[in-house]
């Protein structure tokens, strides 16, 4: 671990014997995924614009990832994955569960959705998610935000494990409206509930969040905190959807954007080819950045509820975003964007604080993914690993306390066509964006193609992703996409 002398081991040991004294009962857990945000979208992570300061504490006392991935380069299986511990390919969910007819302008006529795949589809049932197995071991556990995991009853939060649940089941929704693409989608538990319309959505969640905090701080609890921000906004006016949205508080954060938000001409193909009048790029990034600060603040509340009751000490703190940056994101250094197997589509940024366990202000560039997720909180909070199911992770614990290496060696990824593949430190990228063998120990923006230099490296990779297919395949076959 970057940056552990003699004088921050020591204070490791003494952080380790005061959280032996502080596990008196089972830590408590907040699990915050950002959607959509870029790597560099945290003051923390190097950006000299984006205000984030609650972040920036928590980082400040916790441990900073910065060679962590995700499990897919999108919403809907990056999320599956990060609540099964399992590779999308093995728990089914390998793909985005949405309507494309949106995409083209199209509103859903009263009757109509109700018919369509982002309806109907959903986690299959014999997956076991995080909450029921925190559940077992006497966790209360709540989710205030974006579920993504399926609509029906039985594929809402409260079927999996969760105990309460505030938010909206698909992939977006209007920051304000709370509908998608003109069908509202918020939920109170299993019903469809419009009783905030008109509310900024972060700031729902923030409410909830805190709460669920104040109902259950006497006892064990896990909290999915899933905010929305800063996804693109899922309205079909070309002026508002795919960007961003954020209140005009937040916006005067930034006053060199502001100054030069405008307008331009945009002709939207999938709209048969009309032209609008549009925000430019730097109205854009002042909604994105502004989203990025209001979910930050919104954060700064949850922790000093923590702060302020004596639990942060012995609460783990997870945060990271889904995937890659997309839209108006800043992925610097890194190539690509949000679905693409680039780095810029699946590293992402991730900050761990638990005091009573962890180091503070470190930074850890050991290779470690979401799937070590699952099988991290459950070793930590004591709960037992679903018997018979395959974990695609591993106990990450040691690994952020500078004890021991990851054990992470390799991880694989798959979205349709485009296929890529870590072992090492070599990268093998397959895709309609572009092709290559990187080394990312030299090479981290991807720019330097070494499939021609290094031909036993390419086939090794590719060799590695062949037998990952394998056992993929071999897998007990998982709804909604494959056939069984």
């Amino acid at each position: 671990m970057k940056g552990l002398n003699l004088r921050s081991s020591f204070l490791l040991l003494t952080y380790i014997a005061w959280g032996f004294l502080a596990l008196g009962k089972p830590p408590n857990m907040v699990l915050i995924v950002s959607d959509d945000q870029g790597y560099r979208d945290l003051g923390c992570f190097g950006s000299e614009e984006i205000k984030t300061p609650h972040l920036d504490r928590l980082a400040k006392g916790g441990v900073k990832l910065t060679n962590f991935y995700v499990a897919w380069p999108a919403c809907t299986p990056s999320r599956g994955a990060l609540l099964t511990g399992r590779y999308p390919q093995r728990n089914g969910i390998y793909d985005m569960i949405r309507n494309e007819a949106p995409d083209y302008g199209y509103k859903y006529k009263p009757g109509e959705y109700e018919g369509t795949f982002e309806r109907v589809g959903g986690m299959d049932e014999r997956e076991i998610l995080l909450p029921e197995v925190l559940g077992k071991a006497g966790y209360a556990s709540a989710i205030y935000g974006k579920w993504d995991l399926g609509v029906h009853k039985r594929f809402l939060p409260l079927s999996r494990g969760f105990d309460d649940f505030y938010g909206f089941s698909n992939t977006g929704i209007d920051y304000y409206t709370h509908e998608r693409y003109g069908v509202p989608s918020m939920f109170r538990n299993f019903k469809a509930t419009t009783e905030d319309k008109g509310t900024y959505c972060t700031s729902l969640f923030e409410r909830e969040a805190l709460r669920f905090l104040k109902q259950e701080k006497d006892r064990p609890f896990f909290l999915y905190l899933p905010f929305n921000a800063p996804h693109g906004a899922s309205n079909l006016d070309p002026v508002i959807r795919g960007g961003a949205q954020s209140p005009e508080k937040y916006k005067a954060l930034y006053p060199e954007l502001q100054a030069r938000v405008g307008t331009e001409e945009r002709t939207v193909r999938r709209y048969g080819s009309k032209t609008f009048t549009v925000p430019n790029k730097a109205a854009r990034r002042l909604e994105f950045v502004g989203s990025v600060s209001a979910m930050d603040e919104s954060i700064g509340q949850v922790l000093g509820f923590l702060d302020e009751h004596g639990l942060a000490e012995n609460t783990i703190v997870i945060f990271f975003s889904d995937n890659g940056g997309g839209g108006a994101a800043d992925n610097f250094p890194l190539r690509g964007a949000k679905g693409q197997m680039f780095e810029g589509g699946i590293r992402v940024p991730c900050i761990v604080r638990w005091p009573a366990m962890l180091p503070a202000g470190e930074t850890c560039e050991e290779f470690l993914t979401s799937l070590e997720v699952f099988p991290t909180l459950c070793a930590a909070g004591g709960a037992k690993k679903p018997k018979g199911v395959k974990l695609d992770g591993f106990d990450m614990t040691p690994v952020l306390q500078g004890k021991k290496k990851s054990k992470r060696t390799e991880m694989f990824w798959q979205r349709r066509l485009d296929k890529a593949a870590r072992v090492g430190h070599w990268k093998w990228v397959e895709s309609g964006r572009g092709t290559g063998l990187f080394d990312l120990r030299k090479d981290l923006s991807e720019k330097k193609d070494l499939s021609a230099e290094r031909p036993e490296i390419l086939k090794k990779l590719k060799d590695r992703f062949a037998n990952w297919k394998k056992e993929m395949a071999a897998a007990e076959p998982r709804g909604p996409f494959r056939d069984y």
